[in-house]
């Protein structure tokens, strides 16, 4: 099995900045792709940004330019800096990590934009 562990949420204004962490831990393997997702009340969960095994970054139109992600292997962790924050990004962030086929999610940790 493999746990995930996400931190950095919180409480920020309209143009701030935060930086989201993963780590994973437990039965972890390579290669692997890691994506953060986001959900907000009443939505759908919604794909954010993804990083594949090879290091290609990919993300959602709305958060182009604002948000990048990154890994270190070494931690077997992902990262997602958000600056330029907006009301509309508030909600729960989840880490995913997909390997040998399978998904594995965290808890997820709340993000919220207001003034």
């Amino acid at each position: 099995q493999v746990q995930l562990v996400e931190s950095g949420g919180g409480l920020v204004q309209p143009g701030g900045s935060l930086r989201l962490s993963c780590a994973a831990s437990g039965k972890v393997f390579s290669p692997y792709s890691m994506a953060w997702y986001r959900q907000a009340p009443g939505k759908q969960r919604e794909l954010v940004a993804s990083i594949s095994n090879l290091g290609t970054m990919e993300y959602a139109d709305s958060v182009k330019d604002r948000f990048t992600i990154s890994r270190d292997n070494a931690k077997n962790s992902v990262y997602l800096q958000m600056n330029n924050l907006k009301p509309d990004d508030t909600a729960v962030y989840y880490c995913k990590r997909r390997q040998r086929s399978t998904d594995y999610w965290g808890q997820g940790t709340q993000v919220t934009v207001s003034s």
